[in-house]
């Protein structure tokens, strides 16, 4: 069971239906939608972040326990063809519909958050820890330079590599030539992204454009036992 607190923030798992209903109605503010439910959350465990004064969920997750068998049941396999990790010898863990809310801008909430994860993937003995990492937007002009830093450093190893399956993509890794610039790269990489590659994440080698999200989202992948040991003591200090 999750429970764990930092500053004016603590992480729950949800209960009830009430606290899967919070969740989806903070994911449909974040992303501009009129509802934000599917069939893929009663799959799931959902971790909230609240403020303890109020209780208000100010960010909120999912994760999904899957193993290479079951890839093919994830979210993110309706966006890529996952054959490749079918042959994964070990437990996953799918995360997703990650999102803060952007008028409770505070750096505990995301270290709150990645205490969670480090929580649940311990307990749950997961290896490989997944998702879909999202750009804003469906343009890619002003995400070129982050693009090329995903080409140039974190591409997925060739063994595990997503391949294309969705209608619309952006092959950055075949398109884009260019040097990447090491500070707009960054400056443009979401949050979230920026994480998982700090903690030696990779990525698919194109990106899904998603017309109904808004959003350019690459496919993301950490190895659990491939975590720098310095950024897992980061992890578990807050789970201490």
């Amino acid at each position: 069971m999750i429970g764990l607190r930092k500053g004016r923030y603590a992480a729950r798992q949800a209960q009830t239906s009430q606290d899967v209903a919070a969740a989806q109605a903070l994911r449909a503010r974040c992303f501009g939608l009129m509802s934000d439910a599917d069939a893929f959350d009663d799959r799931c465990t959902h971790i909230l972040i609240h403020r303890v004064a109020d209780d208000a969920v100010v960010c909120c997750f999912r994760m999904m326990p899957l193993t290479g068998a079951t890839i093919t049941h994830s979210y993110s396999a309706q966006y890529y063809e996952l054959s490749a990790l079918e042959a994964y010898d070990g437990k996953m863990v799918e995360m997703g519909r990650f999102c803060i809310d952007p008028d409770a801008a505070d750096p505990d909430i995301l270290r709150v958050a990645w205490g969670a994860m480090t929580s649940y993937v311990d307990e749950a003995g997961v290896e490989l820890l997944f998702g879909c990492s999202s750009f804003a937007g469906t343009e890619t002009a002003d995400y070129l330079d982050a693009f090329a830093m995903l080409k140039a450093r974190h591409l997925a190893p060739s063994r595990w590599l997503p391949q294309v399956k969705a209608p619309k993509v952006f092959k950055y890794a075949a398109r884009l030539r260019r040097k990447p610039d090491a500070k707009k790269a960054m400056l443009r990489m979401p949050p979230l992204l920026r994480t998982y590659l700090m903690m030696g994440g990779w990525v698919s080698d194109h990106a899904v454009v998603d017309d109904q999200m808004n959003t350019l989202h690459v496919f993301t992948g950490v190895e659990i036992g491939s975590i720098p040991p310095a950024r897992k003591k980061l992890l578990r200090a807050v789970v201490g």
